[in-house]
């Protein structure tokens, strides 16, 4: 025979895990998730330059538009004739001025476009330009092999950084770090704040429609509000290893080849993402801060909605849980920029902001003792957190018609 808080677990999980919204969530999220880890990496491989015929007016002696090489979708041509002529005649997209002292005052070259030219087009075009006019104010100095000398000279440093742990060293990028860092962290706030607030609309909808008052006749409110909070966490677990599976498939088939278009495409690499581990020991760490924040702050939202009479009376008295969530978020940003700082390690450890703040620095490699140690810290408090809530839970559920104060709360939990 089923015991009461399974039945209640049960029911509260079946009645979510089952509506079309939250099948539809489920699975395009990860796809959004995944779009946006992505999108360096696509830009890189679908930015180019325009496809465009440019006339080239020239009045230099150096003869710089003989040096302009057609360079992908742009092709240059060398014309004579009237700039106002040329703007007119539509074999040209744009017309290039490059007037008589370029080389020494390069704001005398124009473009002129019948349409905006994209940033990749008039990138192309100015790298094109200054490495001419650098080539010729070189030559100026007629020094012997001058430009072989300054490219030998110039350098051109791209860091490489390498992560150690307990003695293994391995390759590691900051970009993917901080983007991974974010990502993680907003996800936790995301989960935290919309499950936490399902807690309390459902005990606040069922105290309205005087369920509540039937069900506790066979099931003590303890074990009801543990129904509750256990029931609709699982719902979120459920979703988190759904994604977890989804993004750890395409690490497998989908980030390899991405990764090397991109670098081909002169993007960067996406390095870690696309390693299954890594994938799945990054989804359980959220999973395990998500189960503990979450309980963590479901108990709270569960504690407000017993004793409001509905979601307008919520308002102040839930402040007590989105404040140090929404704190949690803004240190987290925070973090990303420097996750060894004092400020990163303390409020990693405060129970409080800890699952965001946390999973923003686990991407940089911190050592494992400050995770377990912060996980400890989260699981004990919702033991300490439940208590204290599920004694005001008791007194709420059969208070109407007035909200509490903070005070009166602080009374019912001292209640024996």
């Amino acid at each position: 025979m089923n015991s009461p808080l399974s039945i209640i677990v049960s029911r509260e999980y079946l009645e979510r895990v089952q509506r079309k919204s939250f099948i539809i969530s489920t699975l395009l999220t990860p796809l959004l998730m995944l779009g946006l880890m992505m999108a360096p990496a696509l830009f890189a491989i679908l930015a180019g330059p325009e496809n465009k015929t440019i006339a080239v007016i020239d009045r230099t002696d150096a003869m710089i538009a003989r040096q302009l090489d057609n360079e992908g979708e742009l092709n240059f041509k060398v014309v004579q004739g009237e700039l106002a002529e040329l703007i007119d005649n539509a074999d040209y997209d744009a017309v290039l001025v490059i007037e008589a002292d370029a080389v020494s005052r390069p704001s005398a070259i124009k473009l002129y476009s019948h349409e905006a030219a994209s940033m990749q087009t008039e990138g192309a075009i100015s790298s094109q330009l200054e490495n001419i006019i650098e080539d010729e104010r070189i030559k100026a100095y007629d020094i012997d092999n001058l430009s072989q000398i300054m490219k030998e000279v110039k350098a051109d440093v791209r860091l490489e950084t390498f992560r150690i742990s307990e003695g293994d060293t391995s390759e590691t990028s900051s970009i993917i770090s901080y983007i991974v860092g974010i990502t993680t962290s907003l996800m936790l706030y995301m989960f935290i704040m919309l499950y936490g607030q399902m807690v309390m609309t459902s005990i606040i909808e069922e105290k309205n429609n005087r369920v509540l008052e039937i069900v506790v006749s066979s099931v003590k409110p303890n074990a009801l509000m543990m129904g509750k909070i256990v029931g609709i966490g699982l719902v979120a677990v459920t979703q988190i290893l759904i994604w977890g599976i989804i993004l750890t498939a395409c690490s497998i088939w989908l980030m390899p080849l991405v990764s090397g278009a991109a670098q081909g495409a002169g993007g960067f690499d996406l390095g870690v993402l696309g390693s299954p581990a890594y994938i799945l020991e990054l989804f359980g760490y959220i999973t395990l801060f998500l189960i503990g924040g979450y309980l963590f702050y479901s108990s709270i939202y569960a504690a407000v909605g017993s004793a409001v009479d509905n979601i307008q009376d919520a308002s102040q008295l839930v402040s007590i849980a989105v404040i140090p969530i929404i704190i949690g978020m803004v240190v987290s940003m925070s973090v990303v920029q420097n996750p060894a700082s004092s400020l990163a390690v303390w409020t990693s450890m405060i129970p409080f902001t800890s699952p965001m703040v946390m999973m923003a620095r686990i991407p940089f490699g911190i050592p494992a003792w400050q995770i377990w140690t912060s996980l400890a810290l989260l699981y004990a408090s919702f033991a300490g957190m439940v208590w204290l809530s599920a004694k005001i839970y008791r007194v709420g559920i059969f208070m109407y018609g007035k909200k509490p104060s903070f005070s009166e709360l602080i009374r019912w939990a001292r209640y024996k």
